[in-house]
C-alpha cells in the first residue's frame, strides 16, 4: 500500500492506487471467504479498506465499478449450488477506539437529526469468529441454508447444516412468520476444537490450524456425513428477508429468537448509554481467554428497528450497526535470521525466520518484514528479541523490538545488493513519476533467474494466461527441477523431446499414457491464443489482465505492440509519446514495456515462443460502428454520463481511448472546460463534438 497521503495525490496516481487496491481487496476476500486461508492480519485488511475508502472520498469521479465498497466476500465456491440471497448479507464498518465508537454516534445523531447530547441506545454482543450462514424457513420448515459468498450470491451448504444439532429443522411457534431468515455465525469451541485435531492426528491427518478453519472446512464438506461428525455450533444475531418481525427492536427480536429455540449468545446486552457500550467491550476484552471460543471485537446495534429502517446502508454496510475489533494477539519470540525469498516479478521480501512462538493458538515461525524500508525504521536486526503479532491465520508481523535484550555485538541489517538465488545486481528503482525510490528491491535477472523462471513458468500457465489444464504450478516445478521446461517455449516442444526421450514422460511417477496424452492435446490446443492473454502471459512488470487487454485492443497485433515498444525507448520519439497516450497506459507502464523489450534475453525468449504459438489480433469489437478501429479523446466535463462510462460505452463499440490529443486521434468529444486539449485538437484540425452529438451518435450505433 502506497505511503503517499491522500491529499498529495494526483488523480492519475490515485487512479492506479484505486485499481491496485481493488486488485488486492478482491484477492484478500477470495482467500478469506471463499478459501478460509488469509494471508494478512484483520488490521492489515482494515488499513487496505480505510485507504481505499479514503481515496474515494478525495476523488469520487474516480470510485471504479468493481471497487471494495460495493462489494462484500468473494465468489461462491465452486463444488456446492448456489443461491441467490434475497437480502444481501452486508459487512460492518469497523471501529478499534473509544473516539471511534463516539464517531459512529455522532454520525447517527447527525443523521437522525437529533441533539448531540441524546443517547443512541444499542445491543452489544461478541463478535464470533466463524462463518457468516443464512438460514431460510419457509412455514416453519428448514429450507436452505447459504453461506455470504459474496454478499449476494453464497454456496447451498442445506444438507451440511441440517446435521448441526443447535439449528432447529422445524419452528411450529404460532408467532414464527411464513417466511423467515435466520442469520448467524457457524464456530467451533475450543474444547471441541482440540478433540477434533487429536482425532485427525490419530488417522495420520494434518491438524487444523485454529477453530475458524475447522468450522469452514467442517461445514464445506461435500460429505454431510463427514459435516456430521464434526462438532459444530451456531449463534444467532440476524435476519434477512421476513414476512413480519415478532418485535419492533433489536432486542425483541433477539428474544423471541431464542424463544423459538435458536442459540443466542448469553453476553447480549442493552446499552443505554455510550459508556455502557464502552464498558461491554473492556468486559468482553478480559473475558475474551476465558469464553471457550473465538471472539475477535463486539458488534453493536442500533436498538430501535425504526431507526435502522431510517438510517439505512452506505455502500457494503448499515449506518446502524458497528464492529468493534480488538487489537491483535501478541507473543515475544527472537529473530533467528533474516531470509530473502524472491518472487516472480523479481522482488526481494525479507522475512523475519523466528523462534517459533505460540500466538492466539497457532504456532508461527516466519514473519513478513515487507522491505528494507521497513526494517530500517523499525530498526530490526538478526538475534533482536521482538513483539509479534497476528489476527487470523495468517503470517504475523513484527510491532517492534526489544532494544533493552538486544545483544552487544548487534549489527544494523544490510540489504543485500545481488539475488540470492542467480547473482544478479538486486536494485531499487526510482520511480519515474514521484522521482521516489521504490520501498522494493529487485533481481535484475529476468528470465535468467530460476526464482523468476519457475514462477514466470507457473504465471505463463495460470488461469488467466495460457491456461493449459493439467499444467499447474506443481508439475511447472517438477519439470523445470529435471530441466525439462526451462523456458515458455518449451512447454511447446515437450512432446516432440519427449518421442526422442530414453525415459518417457509416461513413466514418470503420477503420470500414464492417458494423461501425458491429455497433457500433450492441452498444450496443442494453446497453440493458438488472443493477443491479450499472451501479453499478460509473459508476466510484464505492471502488465495485469485489464492492462493487457487494453493494449491488445489497441495495437491489435503483437508485431504492432512489440515494434512501439522498441522505438519508444527514445522517449524523445512519436511511438513514446502514442504509448503514453493511451488512457490507462501511462509512463510506469509504458517505462516497464520499455524496459522488457530492452532486455536480449526477453526477446530472444519470446522469439522461441513465436515459433511454437500464434497470438490472435484483437479485432475491433464491432465491425459495424462507424467508431470502430478509431481513437477518441475525452476532455471537459461530463454532464450527462461519467467519464468512465462514457470511456466503456466507446470500447463497446471497438473504438480507443486515448487520454491526450495528437495527429493519430480521430475525434474529440468536449464537455464545458476543454482546455488544452480542445485548443491542441483545433490546432490539429482533429474533428470535435459535443457531448449532445456524442450521445446522439451512440444512439445512432446502438439503434
Amino acid at each position: 500500500m502506497s505511503k503517499v497521503p491522500v491529499a498529495n495525490l494526483s488523480p492519475e496516481e490515485a487512479k492506479a492506487e484505486l485499481a491496485r487496491l481493488a486488485r488486492e481487496i478482491a484477492r484478500h476476500d477470495a482467500l478469506y471467504y471463499q478459501n478460509d486461508a488469509p494471508e494478512i492480519s484483520d488490521a492489515e485488511y482494515d488499513a487496505l479498506q480505510r485507504r481505499n475508502a479514503a481515496i474515494e472520498t478525495a476523488f469520487p469521479d474516480l470510485v471504479r465499478a468493481d471497487s471494495p465498497s460495493n462489494r462484500v466476500g468473494a465468489k461462491a465456491a465452486e463444488g456446492f449450488g448456489k443461491i441467490t440471497h434475497a437480502v444481501p448479507m452486508l459487512s460492518l464498518g469497523n471501529a478499534f477506539s473509544d473516539a471511534d465508537m463516539g464517531d459512529f454516534i455522532d454520525k447517527v445523531r447527525r443523521f437522525l437529526n437529533v441533539e448531540e447530547a441524546a443517547e443512541i441506545a444499542m445491543t452489544a454482543e461478541p463478535k464470533i469468529d466463524g462463518l457468516s450462514i443464512s438460514l431460510r424457513y419457509e412455514q416453519g420448515k428448514l429450507v436452505s441454508a447459504v453461506t455470504r459468498g459474496d454478499g449476494h450470491t453464497g454456496e447451498d451448504v442445506t444438507a451440511n447444516v441440517r446435521t448441526i444439532a443447535g439449528i432447529p429443522l422445524q419452528v411450529d411457534d404460532e408467532d414464527f412468520p411464513p417466511v423467515m431468515e435466520i442469520r448467524g455465525e457457524i464456530y467451533m469451541s475450543h474444547e471441541d476444537f482440540t478433540a477434533l485435531n487429536a482425532r485427525q492426528e490419530s488417522k495420520g491427518l494434518a491438524p487444523f490450524a485454529n477453530p475458524r478453519n475447522a468450522a469452514a472446512g467442517s461445514l464445506r464438506q461435500l460429505d454431510p456425513q463427514v459435516t456430521a461428525t464434526r462438532p459444530l455450533r451456531f449463534f444467532a444475531y440476524a435476519w434477512g428477508e421476513v414476512s413480519a418481525l415478532p418485535a419492533n427492536s433489536q432486542m425483541g427480536v433477539m428474544a423471541a429468537f431464542r424463544r423459538w429455540g435458536f442459540p443466542v449468545n448469553g453476553y447480549l446486552r442493552f446499552c443505554e448509554t455510550l459508556a455502557e457500550a464502552d464498558d461491554f467491550y473492556r468486559e468482553m476484552e478480559q473475558k475474551r481467554a476465558s469464553l471457550g471460543y473465538d471472539i475477535d471485537g463486539v458488534v453493536y446495534k442500533v436498538n430501535r428497528l425504526d431507526l435502522q429502517q431510517r438510517l439505512g446502508f452506505v455502500s457494503r454496510a448499515p449506518r446502524w450497526a458497528i464492529a468493534r475489533k480488538f487489537p491483535a494477539e501478541q507473543a515475544i519470540t527472537t529473530i533467528e535470521a533474516i531470509d530473502i525469498q524472491v518472487g516472480r516479478t523479481g522482488v526481494l521480501t525479507p522475512v523475519a525466520r523466528l523462534v517459533p512462538v505460540t500466538v492466539g493458538g497457532v504456532v508461527v515461525a516466519n514473519a513478513t518484514l515487507h522491505n528494507e524500508d521497513e526494517i530500517a525504521r523499525k530498526d530490526i536486526r538478526e538475534h533482536d528479541t521482538v513483539v509479534v503479532q497476528r489476527a487470523g491465520d495468517v503470517i504475523p508481523q513484527i510491532v517492534r523490538v526489544l532494544v533493552e535484550k538486544r545483544p552487544k555485538d548487534s549489527k544494523p541489517y544490510e540489504p543485500p545488493q545481488t539475488c540470492p538465488v542467480c547473482g544478479s545486481h538486486a536494485v531499487r528503482e526510482v520511480n519515474a513519476k514521484t522521482g521516489k525510490m521504490d520501498a522494493a528491491r529487485r533481481c535484475t535477472g529476468g528470465l535468467i533467474c530460476p526464482a523468476q523462471i519457475t514462477e514466470r513458468l507457473k504465471h505463463f500457465v495460470s488461469r488467466g494466461a495460457f491456461d493449459i489444464e493439467g499444467l499447474g504450478g506443481k508439475q511447472i516445478a517438477a519439470f523445470f527441477d529435471d530441466g525439462l521446461i526451462r523456458q515458455p517455449a518449451d512447454i511447446f516442444t515437450l512432446q516432440v523431446r519427449d518421442a526422442a526421450a530414453l525415459k518417457k514422460l509416461k513413466d514418470r511417477e503420477g503420470w500414464g499414457e492417458k494423461s501425458v496424452a491429455n497433457l500433450f492435446a492441452a498444450i496443442d490446443d494453446r497453440r493458438k491464443i488472443s493477443l491479450d492473454r499472451f501479453i499478460y502471459a509473459l508476466g510484464i512488470r505492471h502488465i495485469g489482465e485489464t492492462t493487457a487487454r487494453l493494449l491488445a485492443r489497441n495495437f491489435g497485433s503483437w508485431e504492432a505492440l512489440a515494434g512501439a515498444c522498441e522505438r519508444a525507448a527514445d522517449k524523445d520519439s512519436e511511438a513514446w509519446e502514442q504509448l503514453t497516450a493511451i488512457d490507462g497506459i501511462g509512463e510506469v507502464v509504458a517505462a516497464s514495456l520499455v524496459e522488457f523489450f530492452d532486455e536480449a534475453h526477453n526477446r530472444k525468449a519470446v522469439a522461441a515462443l513465436l515459433e511454437q504459438v500464434s497470438p490472435e489480433p484483437m479485432a475491433a469489437q464491432s465491425l459495424a460502428s462507424a467508431i470502430a478501429g478509431k481513437t477518441l479523446v475525452f476532455t471537459g466535463k461530463l454532464e450527462r454520463m461519467s467519464r468512465g462510462e462514457a470511456k466503456a460505452r466507446a470500447e463497446s463499440l471497438g473504438a480507443k481511448v486515448s487520454g491526450s490529443v495528437s495527429a493519430r486521434t480521430d475525434l474529440v468529444i468536449a464537455g464545458p472546460g476543454a482546455g488544452s486539449k480542445g485548443k491542441k485538437a483545433r490546432e490539429l484540425g482533429v474533428k470535435m463534438i459535443s457531448e449532445d452529438e456524442w450521445l446522439r451518435l451512440l444512439d445512432q450505433e446502438q439503434g
